[in-house]
């Protein structure tokens, strides 16, 4: 089976783009693949924000990570994209920080780089 890394690019509010890869994600999952890492870049960081506050008929955007998380996936935040977007990289909740040195790393050893913008 293959081995995925993908990377978010949007931000929370592009919700097509975000069921685009949790959706990709958990049938990567159901089809026996693995997916070493999912890498928030760009726009994407703001996903890990802790100011995220959504009404309740929006995509719960948490609940996708906590759910992506609990499969075993390296969810990681790219520490400079963070940093210049004002984050607290201190507390990353269910994601870890990295930079881009350690993604292509990542992107290189997998099978497939799957970008999502």
């Amino acid at each position: 089976m293959a081995r995925f890394v993908l990377s978010l690019h949007s931000a929370p509010s592009d919700h097509d783009t975000t069921q685009r890869l949790y959706k990709f994600a958990t049938a990567c999952l159901q089809q026996g693949h693995s997916i070493d890492a999912i890498f928030l870049y760009q726009q994407g960081v703001y996903h890990a924000s802790e100011s995220i506050n959504l009404a309740t008929d929006e995509l719960a955007i948490n609940s996708l990570w906590q759910e992506l998380h609990q499969h075993g996936i390296n969810l990681i935040l790219c520490v400079t994209a963070a940093e210049k977007r004002g984050l607290n990289i201190a507390t990353p909740n269910v994601f870890t920080v990295a930079g881009l040195a350690e993604f292509a790393m990542l992107a290189s050893e997998a099978d497939k780089w799957v970008q999502f913008k």
